[in-house]
């Protein structure tokens, strides 16, 4: 995984049905219990690092199961917990919708020749919303050793590999 990868995935088919896939990795969350938590819809995974080695910047992996003729089409999603995601993404948004804001009201005051002293906002605001991708890289680096213990514990339950893209 690379840090431009915000969110890493994979995307794989597999010659089994969905219901074999989700009750190999119960038996093995149930067998290796404490490794992680685990929560089970029809066609969707979703593995968790146990609460308590949890921090802000645990992933998490969230896989959706697909039956297709023969077998499933896996597709799974590293990332952080929604909480965590949509932090970042409103923060980023709020940033981008005030410097959209300051760009109109700063244009639109020097081309009628108006004094723009709030001119100075638009490059603090593009510092502001590098330092939260810089912020976001670091909290990625900090939760990349357990994104790799997710991976593994996936690949083990359903003794395959997976290739992240």
């Amino acid at each position: 995984m690379t840090s431009f990868r915000v969110r890493p995935r994979f995307r794989q088919e597999v010659d089994m049905p969905p219901e074999q896939l989700v009750g190999m990795i119960k038996e093995y969350v149930i067998q290796h219990s404490g490794l992680c938590d685990a929560t089970f819809l029809k066609n969707h995974i979703t593995l968790k690092i146990p609460h308590s080695q949890q921090h802000f910047w645990s992933p998490q992996l969230d896989v959706s199961l697909e039956e297709q003729e023969g077998g499933s089409l896996m597709r799974g999603l590293y990332g952080p917990k929604p909480s965590v995601w949509t932090l970042f993404m409103f923060a980023y948004s709020l940033v981008g919708i005030l410097i959209l804001f300051l760009s109109l009201t700063t244009f639109s005051k020097w081309s009628l020749g108006l004094a723009i002293p709030e001119a100075w906002a638009i490059p603090v605001l593009g510092l502001v919303g590098l330092g939260l991708y810089f912020i976001s890289q670091v909290g990625q680096k900090l939760g990349a050793e357990q994104t790799f213990q997710l991976h593994h514990i996936f690949e083990e339950a359903l003794h395959q590999r997976f290739r992240i893209r």
